[in-house]
């Protein structure tokens, strides 16, 4: 079955056809490093982690470029706000977000460019726009270059905007705009922001406008055209509208698909920083949730589906998931972890559905009730089938508990054996309290390990821990 993936700029579902048969070119629009991130920006990190994973399961090779804004308008304000150089700022939030998205299983973009250090392409591509009449350069000597909208004609068919309907600004708008509708490609520098925060152009010194560099970025590492552009359902106008305009305008082919993820709300409004409204990895992981929980909270609903957050939802899926866990530690105790292959057809059918992550979960709960029937009966020729297939399942989703990035849960691999083998010392007293009936000092152990956060469960091959809530 072909891989189907809806197109916002056809609104529709349509079948993937890759631009070079089984290589695959994926730009996302990655973050702006103003603040560490929150985990409205994180779902986004893991529904196209998701996309890559099922492509790379389906046998494609697949170059994934994830950009990083590090100077813009907000990230300046922080700067003189708190008297800090922008690329302190910026490099601090990017750390957090690298270590965010890691602790997510997340896998490593093929490149993930700045774009402070992608100034020349950005000139280049301007300097094209200009000499093909699309761009124009203040007329003021502000040093602003500005897109000429109504010089592309399609503008606004992605978003499907009228451009005759867009209404100017209240305050005037920018006064060397030919068209209040035009757009920053090149921003002059200004006597407020700081030096070290503008680049020397043909058109004097500045920054790059927000649009512009993913246009540049895309085309450097993917070429003049490239398979899939993602984003969170929020760029859709202006930003890729945008780029879509001034890739065009210079003769660029530019996506051929273009994948939007829906938002993670908080009451009625998107988190966002400028809100107030956010919730970021401490404070998930401070209500006892687990990061491989929060991966299949995100994984849970559709990708174009909006999650309007709530703790209770999150806990309930925090629950549906120690299940799953559950089901493949107890098989994997006795069959062994085994070699995950082949998904199931109906899991398989699911995932090219546009991602039906939804049903390719049903799927797997599904056959985890398959295994627990054959646990019960002790079929270990039923039990290795259904584990198999389940890791197979959760391995495409980022979420197999067997996953180096995952066993052991917040015991970081290299202390997990000095971990397990004190653990294992005190179930060993446990268990000679329980052999001569001192209930009480075997119930102290096991609360002493809780209260440090191990679990401990009695199974029929003996006792088994793993990390959970403190």
């Amino acid at each position: 079955m072909t891989l189907r993936l809806y197109d916002t700029a056809t609104r529709s579902v349509r079948d993937f056809v890759p631009k070079t048969p089984g290589q695959v070119g994926i730009y996302l629009c990655g973050l702006t490093v103003q603040s560490v991130p929150h985990i409205g920006h994180l779902r986004s990190g893991v529904n196209y982690d998701v996309l890559r994973r099922w492509l790379l399961h389906t046998n494609y090779e697949v170059t994934f470029v994830r950009n990083v804004t590090d100077v813009d308008d907000k990230i300046l304000d922080k700067s003189a706000a708190q008297g800090r150089p922008f690329w302190a700022i910026a490099y601090a939030n990017k750390l957090v977000l690298d270590a965010d998205y890691r602790g997510l299983n997340v896998l490593p973009p093929t490149y993930e460019p700045l774009a402070t250090g992608h100034i020349p392409e950005m000139h280049e591509l301007i300097g094209s726009l200009i000499e093909l009449g699309h761009a124009y350069p203040a007329a003021g000597g502000s040093g602003d270059v500005y897109f000429d909208v109504p010089s592309y004609p399609g503008y606004g068919a992605l978003s499907g905007q009228n451009p005759d309907d867009m209404r100017p600004p209240t305050d005037g708008g920018e006064p060397d705009k030919r068209d209040y509708r035009d757009f920053a490609l090149w921003k002059g520098v200004k006597a407020d922001e700081p030096a070290e925060a503008s680049w020397a152009s043909p058109w004097g010194r500045g920054r790059p406008g927000w649009h512009i560099e993913c246009s540049a970025m895309a085309r450097r590492y993917l070429g003049e055209e490239f398979d899939i552009h993602g984003g969170g359902l929020d760029l859709t106008f202006p930003h890729h509208e945008n780029e879509i305009a001034q890739s065009r305008s210079a003769g660029l082919p530019f996506a051929r698909y273009w994948v939007h993820n829906a938002l993670l709300n908080l009451g009625e409004a998107k988190m966002s920083k400028s809100l107030g409204n956010v919730i970021d990895i401490a404070a998930v992981q401070a209500m006892g949730i687990r990061l491989v929980e929060l991966r299949y909270y995100f994984g849970t609903p559709h990708y174009r589906s909006r999650i309007d957050y709530s703790d209770e939802a999150l806990r309930e899926a925090a629950v549906a998931y120690r299940r799953i866990e559950g089901f493949v530690q107890r098989a994997a105790e006795i069959v062994g972890p085994g070699r995950p292959k082949d998904v199931p057809p109906a899991f398989a059918a699911a995932m090219n559905d546009d991602l039906n992550t939804s049903a390719a979960l049903a799927v797997v709960h599904d056959t985890i009730r398959e295994g627990n029937t054959a646990l019960t009966a002790g079929d270990e020729a039923g039990i290795r089938g259904a584990l198999t297939a389940v890791r197979a399942m959760l391995g495409v989703l980022g979420l197999d508990p067997l996953d180096e990035a995952w066993s052991g849960g917040a015991v970081k691999n290299d202390l997990k054996p000095v971990v397990d083998a004190l653990v294992k010392l005190a179930l060993e007293q446990r268990t000679q309290a329980r052999a001569r009936k001192d209930w009480s000092a075997a119930d102290s152990v096991r609360d002493q390990l809780k209260n440090a956060g191990i679990q401990v469960e009695d199974t029929p091959a003996g006792p088994r821990w793993t990390v959970g809530e403190h």
